[in-house]
């Protein structure tokens, strides 16, 4: 066994001279999914050595870097906990620091936090096919070095760290007040008694209104240019404090977990196929707790059907409190310019501002913005076809985590690590030490995220596609990926092992 993932995480930069450390498997990330494939990795491959490499100094991913008042959950914590780790919070659309608890005690209590290393960047991955081997590029504070793996996986998401999207606006530099994007959301900032503008209408922007509106601004108005779907869902579930009491915590937690499975499922496969209906459910619900008069269909009646993009949830309505309660408000219109005051619409209108929220979206940066190279060429993520949405063809002994569109991130995020395990069990007792997927060139192509929303659109042509048949097709289907990435042979004539 090798035993180098067990050296102390802050073990001291190479010298030129010095061999690479060497794992059987590197995971690239310490968030949501890298934490949940180490613990696989540790739980079923106990003998594999593994490291985690996260840029950043500490873990946690998203829940650690977004810190905009009201951060929470839009998935309920019993999807969006992993399936191996019951969540015990009482609240299913959970706040962020609960979150980041949750995380950092899955990761101390499977050892991820002793085999991870901080600081470490990945800026590039190089395999080899002479020796079977990824050679791993990493950027430290105290300067480049260099690991080695037999198994390369991706967890660092699909969003850039450093930067989220805003688009330009014009006079923005006229702006007297303060304008702040929520990745990056000052803890200095003080907004009692301010009026706030937030852009948006997703899911940051109807967490942020609530949540400034209740905490001491003098008003805050959601800006947006078009409306989103938004439903009310309990924060606390009351089904799941009665499974917890009567199965235990595990069994209890499992419990909830199917039931919110099947009710998603059944919701999305609903709203695909009857969209009408659907919209007229959200318009009734809207309706009914919303102030009397108000105008929904300008406000709350999307162009696009429902699950085209991603339904937001707001805990116990507390966005439409909000705005009942005057606290806050809607606007849908355009962006003319920004003023010396605030922000002038295409109808004349102008919002005054002392604060401008930039709730606009992120960008996307694909496996941490690293270049794979293979036996000395470069991999576009383009021209390559993703083998259930976590291989990409021709690149071997490499995976990827991306969850659902339409689902809590870690449903999908757990079956990927479980055909992971799966797949290093198989070489291991087969004694491959090489498989890729091989693409059929004959195989018809679309577009890996078949999802409207903004930060997709921007960037999917230089995504990774997808094919039209099993098993380079995405379902976006929890219930069929279970039977698939659980119990499909792994010897399935596109997958080869050498």
């Amino acid at each position: 066994m090798d035993t180098t993932a067990e050296r102390p995480v802050d073990s001291p930069p190479q010298s030129g001279a010095e061999r690479p450390e060497h794992v059987d498997v590197l995971v690239i990330g310490a968030g949501l999914s890298g934490i949940g494939a180490a613990a696989h990795l540790g739980r079923d491959l106990p003998d594999l050595s593994y490291l985690v490499l996260e840029r950043r100094e500490v873990s946690g991913g998203t829940w650690d870097l977004f810190r905009y008042p009201g951060i929470r959950s839009d998935s309920d914590m019993y999807t969006l906990g992993y399936r191996f780790k019951p969540w015990l919070g009482d609240k299913a659309l959970a706040d962020g620091g609960a979150i980041l608890d949750y995380l950092r005690e899955t990761a101390e209590e499977y050892g991820v936090e002793q085999r991870t290393r901080y600081g470490h960047e990945v800026v590039a991955a190089d395999w080899d096919s002479a020796g079977d081997l990824w050679t791993v590029t990493v950027r430290t504070p105290e300067g480049e070095r260099t690991f080695t793996s037999s198994f390369l996986w991706a967890c660092s998401g699909y969003y850039d760290y450093d930067e989220g999207y805003t688009p330009y606006f014009e006079g923005r530099d006229r702006f007297r007040g303060e304008v702040i994007h929520p990745q990056h959301w000052p803890e200095d900032l003080d907004h009692t008694g301010k009026r706030v503008v937030v852009i948006g209408s997703g899911a940051t922007a109807v967490t942020l209104v609530p949540a400034l509106a209740d905490s001491g601004a003098e008003h805050v108005t959601m800006l947006q240019r078009s409306p989103t779907y938004i439903l009310s869902l309990p924060a606390r579930d009351p089904i799941a404090k009665l499974n917890r009491r009567l199965l235990g915590d595990k069994a209890g937690y499992l419990a909830t977990r199917a039931k919110n499975i099947g009710m998603a499922t059944g919701f999305y496969q609903l709203s695909r196929r009857k969209p009408g209906f659907v919209r007229g459910l959200v318009r009734r619900e809207n309706v009914r707790r919303l102030p009397e008069g108000f105008d929904v269909d300008t406000h709350f009646k999307p162009t696009y059907d429902p699950w085209d993009q991603r339904l937001c949830f707001v805990p116990d309505g507390d966005l439409f409190d909000a705005i009942k309660g005057g606290r806050a408000s809607v606007v849908t219109d355009r962006i003319r310019t920004f003023t010396e005051e605030g922000v002038e619409l295409e109808s004349g209108e102008v919002l005054e501002a002392d604060v401008i929220v930039t709730a606009t979206g992120l960008n996307v940066k694909v496996f941490g913005g690293a270049t794979l190279t293979v036996d000395g060429t470069k991999t576009e993520p383009r021209d390559t076809m993703a083998y259930r949405a976590m291989m990409l063809s021709d690149v071997p002994n490499f995976a990827f985590t991306i969850g659902y569109t339409n689902a809590s991130w870690t449903l999908k995020a757990d079956l990927v690590s479980e055909f992971v395990v799966r797949l290093l069990r198989h070489m291991r007792e087969s004694g491959a030490t090489r498989v890729v997927p091989l693409r059929d060139e004959a195989m018809g192509e679309v577009p890996l995220l078949d999802f409207k929303a903004g930060y997709v659109q921007r960037v999917v042509d230089t995504l990774p596609r997808q094919g039209t048949e099993e098993p380079w097709a995405l379902r976006q289907n929890y219930l069929y990926d279970v039977r698939t990435m659980r119990k499909a042979p792994l010897d399935d004539g596109v997958l080869d092992f050498a």
